[in-house]
């Protein structure tokens, strides 16, 4: 007698159960996917969307965002980081509150991993660790470096970052863990996905020029990093002051003001 070929089960037939009478082509099928419109996202914030709009310059930012912003690190942004000595940095912690700090090194010290993804060292400092903790909590970043000397012009290169050890970073990108000045070696890398490239005019960057000095690299001398420079030792670490709040729309319009409380998940 032949076996008899097992019958598929259908969804919500229980087993046991005849295979309803209909044609397969009958059968319900599932609908075809929605495929939403291609439209790319707009750059920028929600509050420089508004205030392009409140200002009518949405049409001169948009001409700057398709003209000069890339997702990416172009050839001669590559060769402009290569030769870069600082770079300004700006984290905020999971709250907002905001920080810029600098780091310096020779020419290079800023690592390109690749057009989407750079490095940069960190070596011992003060102990605070502001800028790797705000890290912590928020991954985002900004570095804005700028050549005072040649080029008069500068690079924003925003994104995402991470903090590898020294050891996981040689291990992962042994090519680019190179020692800084004087033999350092890193404690850490930063390493940023890049998420927006994009230049800063040279209108306003003064030109400077360059002069030999020798750097106390690695230094633990408090005078030779700079001491009490600004007379902080021995005062209050706090005052009394009136307290203000300042929300963050209070320079914007009514109008704007309740457009941005709107749209609260924008980036």
């Amino acid at each position: 007698m032949p076996l008899r070929t097992p019958v598929p089960v259908l969804p919500g037939q229980l087993p046991g159960q005849e295979r309803p009478a209909a044609h397969p082509d009958t059968l319900p099928r599932p609908a075809p996917p929605v495929v939403e419109p291609d439209v790319p996202e707009r750059p920028g914030s929600a509050g420089e969307h508004v205030l392009q709009d409140e200002r009518g310059s949405t049409a001169r930012a948009d001409r700057f965002y398709g003209d000069q912003m890339r997702d990416r690190l172009l050839p001669r942004m590559i060769e402009f980081i290569g030769r870069m000595e600082m770079a300004f940095v700006a984290t905020s912690d999971g709250h907002g509150e905001c920080d810029s700090s600098l780091r310096a090194g020779p020419p290079g010290f800023v690592q390109v991993i690749d057009a989407f993804t750079l490095a940069y060292p960190e070596y011992r400092g003060n102990g605070v660790y502001a800028s790797l903790g705000n890290l912590v909590e928020n991954p985002h970043i900004g570095l804005l470096m700028v050549d005072f000397t040649e080029s008069l012009i500068g690079l924003h290169v925003n994104g995402r970052a991470r903090i590898m050890d020294d050891d996981a970073f040689r291990g992962a990108f042994p090519e680019h863990a190179k020692d800084g000045t004087g033999g350092r070696r890193a404690e850490r890398w930063v390493v940023v996905e890049v998420e927006e490239a994009y230049i800063h005019c040279r209108k306003h960057i003064p030109r400077m020029e360059r002069v030999t000095e020798r750097r106390a690299w690695g230094t633990d001398d408090p005078a030779r990093k700079g001491g009490d420079f600004f007379g902080a030792k021995g005062t209050p670490r706090r005052a009394p002051r009136p307290r203000r709040r300042f929300p963050s729309t209070t320079h914007l319009g009514a109008g704007a003001s309740r457009t941005l409380r709107r749209r609260p998940d924008s980036r």
